[in-house]
């Protein structure tokens, strides 16, 4: 595929609640704001404000009601959260939250370390928060982490993944993203999970949550765009470190996922320029370079020029 001939592809940006909850540093809540205020500037389509979950296990979400009260809402974008349960649905609707995701697991193992439930206890709550969340008014997204692998549990069927993709639908949900929690996906690997998760769940109902822990994430999205997936996550920077893999690179950069789809012929209706400027801000407030190719490049060229 050379090019996509004008073809809408569509950026969930996801920095503000999974780049920064994986992050050292302590960010304020005045430049968490200050940072999904220049997101909106980018012109970002989607943009993951929060979570809310258990401040007691994600200190770094704790301010969610906050962030929320404080960004500016740009008419054209979304702005989602996280949501576990039916607690922090509540605490996202006081918040003014018109959209919210869930997330599962495609591993026992992964679910009961990740939430303290298992699969199905966790599509129980899923079911409640889905019904709710629709009887409000309030759109659902559900992701499906550890597709591509897990780390206690090693290699997952698609054929798995496909079923559980399809349980999701089944709630409700309006999309399903399938996520390389661990950032282990290759290109010889991305096909055959598709072809399992397409024959159960419609293409325009999928989009893929890749990690750039091995250096993938990129050759993974030009896989995907052969199957017809149109929707893709990344955090602005390459935001956020892999738990699973101590220093490695985290998420897809918006960064570098926005300059191969532009260079493709793609339309996203992101500014790159703005996105740069947005991953300098948050960059100066933590305790290391982000990882983003494009980013780092960008950088220097402005620090030469100086």
């Amino acid at each position: 595929m050379t090019n996509l001939n004008g073809r809408r592809i569509a950026v969930v940006e996801v920095g503000p609640r999974d780049g920064l909850q994986n992050e050292r540093a302590a960010v304020s809540t005045a430049d968490k704001i200050e940072f999904v205020n220049r997101l909106s500037s980018a012109r970002l389509p989607v943009i993951e404000v929060s979570a809310f979950v258990s401040p007691k296990w994600v200190p770094q979400m704790a301010d969610a009601a906050e962030v929320f009260a404080g960004i500016t809402r740009r008419p054209g974008t979304r702005y989602t959260a996280l949501v576990p349960n039916l607690t922090g649905l509540e605490r996202a609707l006081q918040a003014g939250v018109t959209e919210i995701a869930v997330f599962a697991a495609s591993t026992e193992t992964f679910s009961r370390k990740n939430i303290n439930q298992s699969i199905d206890e966790s599509f129980a709550t899923y079911r409640q928060v889905c019904d709710a969340a629709r009887a409000a008014g309030l759109r659902v997204r559900g992701y499906l982490s550890t597709a591509f692998g897990c780390p206690y549990e090693g290699a997952v069927s698609p054929a798995v993944v496909a079923t559980l993709a399809a349980r999701l639908i089944d709630l409700g949900v309006f999309e399903v993203a399938v996520s390389d929690t661990i950032g282990i996906a290759h290109p010889g690997q991305v096909p055959g999970v598709l072809e399992a998760v397409l024959a159960q769940v419609p293409v325009d109902r999928i989009a893929l949550h890749f990690h750039d822990t091995r250096g993938t994430a990129l050759a993974n999205v030009m896989a995907s765009l052969e199957f017809g997936v149109a929707t893709f996550d990344s955090s602005t920077g390459g935001l956020g470190g892999c738990p699973y893999a101590p220093g490695a690179a985290g998420n897809l950069a918006t960064d570098d996922l926005i300059y191969m789809l532009d260079g493709l012929g793609a339309e996203t209706g992101v500014l790159l320029p703005t996105v740069t400027e947005a991953s300098a801000f948050i960059e100066s407030r933590l305790d290391h370079q982000l990882p983003s190719r494009y980013y780092q490049a960008a950088a220097s060229q402005l620090r030469t020029k100086k």
